[in-house]
């Protein structure tokens, strides 16, 4: 067994088994219909539903057949945004229906990796290296009016928008381990929202504005690699009452991007197991 497709309920504070693969797969978006998830494995996307037998069926992506797991759903349910690599050699962000269809390209300055989407699915927000810098950025989704949010202080990854639109969430290493911090989509108000000993990756609002689910790693290790002893965290939106809702080997692929239920009382997860397992 390599991955276990996994759900977990904050309010009975109780996981499930959805599926499980040799396969390696990853980034699990919820549907706006709480009907199914949104996967990827091996530069493809598909489709898992989780009533009945779970099977995935693929999702036609055209020309993109090395997608990442930087992946996600517009607020109506309509449009899939992918990151791929295959027309540009460099990860490249592009919106698609979210039936199948061909990619339409949104970014131009590569790389960019695509983590949320505004409430008004209006603006999409990404974290693009430029120079070897790593930022968060906001664009169109028809790929003008590109906005620059922080500027080269420290690692500036993972952003993710809030469902009532007044705040992008993201992780930084400005003040050494990289922690969640919180910042207005115009650029003004930066919040760090946790400072312990830990590496903060990757965090999601949920979308009744209550809550914000993370991961984290040991001080120790740098960036956010797969197959390590990581915590799954829970915080309000102020960065209030952290808690550690469980331990899973995992890390990169588990919840790299938004992955809540509709209702927000559930979030879904990959854990994986060595590949040895």
């Amino acid at each position: 067994m390599r991955s276990s497709v996994e759900i977990y309920n904050i309010k009975t504070r109780q996981n499930r088994i959805v599926w499980q693969t040799e396969r390696l797969v990853e980034a699990p978006n919820w549907s706006r219909d709480g009907a199914s998830l949104i996967l990827n494995n091996d530069g493809l996307m598909y489709r898992l539903p989780l009533s009945g037998a779970p099977t995935p069926s693929k999702i036609d992506t055209g020309f993109a057949t090395r997608c990442n797991n930087d992946h996600g759903l517009s607020p109506d349910g309509a449009w899939l945004a992918i990151c791929d690599k295959v027309q540009h050699d460099k990860t490249c962000l592009y919106i698609l229906p979210a039936e199948g269809g061909t990619p339409i390209q949104i970014t131009d300055h590569l790389p960019s990796y695509w983590h949320g989407w505004s409430p008004d699915g209006q603006r999409v927000c990404y974290c693009g290296i430029r120079d070897q810098v790593f930022d968060i950025y906001t664009i169109t989704v028809e790929g003008s009016d590109e906005r620059r949010l922080t500027h080269g202080e420290g690692r500036n990854d993972g952003p993710d928008w809030s469902a009532d639109g007044q705040w992008i969430y993201f992780n930084s290493s400005r003040t050494g381990l990289m922690q969640i911090w919180r910042i207005h989509p115009d650029g003004t108000g930066l919040q760090q929202l946790t400072n312990d000993n830990y590496g903060n990756w990757f965090a999601h609002p949920c979308p009744n504005n209550r809550k914000v689910v993370f991961i984290s790693y040991d001080p120790e290790v740098f960036d956010h690699p797969r197959d390590l002893n990581v915590r799954m965290r829970l915080m309000d939106m102020d960065g209030g009452n952290l808690e550690t809702l469980f331990q899973l080997f995992g890390g990169q692929g588990s919840i790299n991007v938004p992955s809540w239920s509709p209702s927000g009382e559930e979030f879904a997860y990959v854990r994986y197991f060595p590949e040895s397992a």
